[in-house]
């Protein structure tokens, strides 16, 4: 929960005078104390985050009956995509033993509805645009989208022997204040404050799906009141921005231009995502409001007025 998406969903459902409790490894992929500032600011609200490890199984259950939960929504794994080739190893402990055991403890509980994150990734070479989720996902592009792909899978398979409410979301491109220092827009807003150079791969060619936090998090409490039995949704923006937009917004919201250094695309790259998000504006009533260039703006002064005094 001290994590870019749960610390903005946990925010959000105290608004709405929902009890919340979260439970966070504080593992080292990027900057614990960013994590640590997250789970702070949510102490202030009178939000405990546990630390703990997903993969303790016997934790996560005396979380459920302690605390009286009646939803679980799964927001754990070890995220990127370049990191998945150099350390598989934390995706198959975390995004595959640790989302089995979690589903364990559930099949404990199997009234209690399960939302869990997916990832456009799990797309991967996928050809057809927009991606809908109907269409195959049987080559992914990286152990990351692989990870997330068997997921869905293994959820699917939860839900049939076991009768456990299952709702994955499949994330397009998530950005906006307090979020992953790992992501392009927050290197490139480090770099061009620091009048460094900004690594920009195969930049006439990369479109993405950026989703503003707030609209993401509307999504996922759909998703927990609707809690459907078994289904799969987009949560993306429906329009794909070119990468050099992005630059671009980036450079006006701080008033300072980039030095650009254009390099290949990465392995376990694609070079577009696109949201179809018919399925979650019917059944979900989604409909993201921010634009990229509003979003960006948000985030730029978290970062000058913020985040700059974490560093």
């Amino acid at each position: 929960m001290a994590g870019f998406i749960g610390f903005h969903l946990a925010k959000q459902l105290k608004v709405l005078q929902q009890q919340v409790i979260g439970l966070d490894h504080f593992n080292d992929y990027y900057d614990v104390q960013l994590k640590r500032a997250r789970a702070d600011k949510l102490a202030m609200l009178d939000i405990s985050c546990i630390e703990g490890d997903i993969c303790d199984g016997s934790l996560v259950e005396t979380l459920i009956l302690d605390h009286g939960i009646t939803h679980i929504v799964h927001l754990a794994a070890q995220a990127g995509v370049r990191y998945s080739i150099s350390h598989p190893e934390s995706y198959i402990r975390n995004n595959l033993d640790g989302f089995v055991r979690v589903l364990e403890v559930c099949r404990k509980h199997p009234t209690i509805p399960f939302i869990y994150a997916s990832s456009s990734s799990v797309y991967g070479l996928n050809q057809q645009q927009p991606f809908s989720e109907s269409d195959s996902t049987d080559h992914p592009a990286s152990l990351y989208g692989a990870t997330k792909k068997a997921n869905e899978v293994i959820a699917h398979a939860y839900h049939h022997l076991y009768g456990i409410p299952t709702t994955g979301l499949r994330f397009f491109t998530v950005y906006g204040p307090w979020g992953r220092p790992d992501m392009a827009y927050f290197t490139f807003t480090k770099n061009i404050l620091e009048g460094r150079p900004i690594s920009v791969y195969a930049s006439h060619q990369m479109r993405r799906d950026f989703t503003y936090i707030d609209d993401i998090v509307i999504g996922i409490i759909s998703a927990i009141d609707k809690s459907y039995p078994c289904e799969l949704f987009n949560l993306g923006n429906h329009s794909p921005e070119n990468l050099q937009e992005l630059i671009v917004l980036i450079e006006q919201a701080l008033g300072k231009q980039a030095i650009q250094q254009h390099l290949p695309m990465q392995a376990g790259d694609v070079p577009v995502t696109y949201a179809d998000i018919a399925k979650s504006q019917t059944m979900l009533g989604f409909f993201p409001k921010t634009s990229l260039k509003e979003g960006i703006h948000r985030f730029v002064e978290w970062y000058l007025n913020d985040y700059s005094n974490l560093q």
